[in-house]
């Protein structure tokens, strides 16, 4: 494992889940991150670095439950201050969609929407699009979370909303296993060039072999990130427990901290800044 040296962690991806207060049906064929899964397991101090504030992800429990799940999350919030904003689900193509955006931007800690895109068939830039750009009116964000092969249409989807600032989940899920490059790398870079889209260093470990994965497997695609959106775009984050099908938390800090490099200034916005800056952490606004 390389050595990780000191370093402050906005982690910019984190889920918690409790089977036995929300229903979350993607989980019923993963017994092993079956959890529960609560902020006490994101470990606060580990060798050189230190864990000091968490964005809460949507877990994609029940629709219906989506509002609820906020809720506790802000209650798990009260007692692990770490945890500085929320990303909630949005039914974005719905009637009721603003009514539901309303009572989300009624919480301080509610800065994004994911509404998930990964397994839509085509088309759903056109049915989701008024929607995303009402968060933008609103100034919250919008988290993409796809496959490799959807990105040309989420570069549709953000060129239809450009008052809406994006970023890209998991740097768009390429096929590491596989080691596939293209058409990955050049939707990456066209996506780079609309500048309200960021991308989170995140979710690479499960897209590889799980067991047999290797940082020189991972390096090719974190530089390729790195390179088109440069560091001040790019935002570490763990997908605490996601990951630990893979790589348990300290394991992929320490990769991504290597894959990062060794400039100050990179290991800073990487780390810190560029989620601080996009989360509005700190900010009730």
């Amino acid at each position: 494992m390389t050595e990780i040296s000191s370093i402050t962690v906005v982690d910019s991806h984190v889920h918690f889940w409790d089977r036995s207060v929300f229903v979350y049906p993607w989980l019923d064929d993963l017994d092993e991150i079956s959890g529960p899964y609560l902020p006490h397991g994101v470990p606060t101090h580990i060798p050189g670095a230190s864990v000091e504030q968490l964005v809460f992800v949507q877990a994609e429990c029940l629709p219906e439950q989506a509002v609820d799940e906020v809720d506790w999350v802000t209650s798990l919030a009260a007692a692990d201050r770490r945890i500085s904003a929320i990303v909630a689900f949005a039914p974005l193509e719905a009637s009721t969609t603003a009514d539901i955006l309303d009572r989300l931007q009624a919480n301080p800690l509610v800065k994004g929407i994911r509404r998930l895109i990964q397994g839509e068939t085509p088309g759903f830039a056109s049915r989701i699009v008024a929607g995303v750009r009402s968060l933008g009116a609103r100034n919250l964000s919008f988290d993409i979370c796809v496959s490799h092969e959807q990105l040309p249409e989420v570069i549709e989807l953000v060129d239809l909303a450009p008052e809406t600032r994006f970023v890209l989940d998991h740097i768009g899920k390429p096929n590491i296993r596989s080691a596939e490059w293209s058409p990955w790398a050049g939707d990456i870079t066209a996506l780079a060039k609309r500048h309200n889209v960021w991308c989170k260093l995140s979710g690479m470990v499960t897209e590889a072999d799980h067991a047999g994965w290797t940082h020189a497997d991972l390096e090719p695609y974190a530089a390729h990130v790195l390179d088109v959106f440069g560091s001040n775009r790019v935002m570490f984050g763990s997908d605490w427990p996601v990951a630990t099908l893979a790589a348990d938390y300290e394991t992929w800090l320490s990769v991504a901290r290597s894959l990062v490099g060794e400039s100050a200034d990179d290991i800073e916005a990487v780390f810190s800044r560029t989620a601080h800056t996009f989360y509005r952490l700190g900010t009730g606004a």
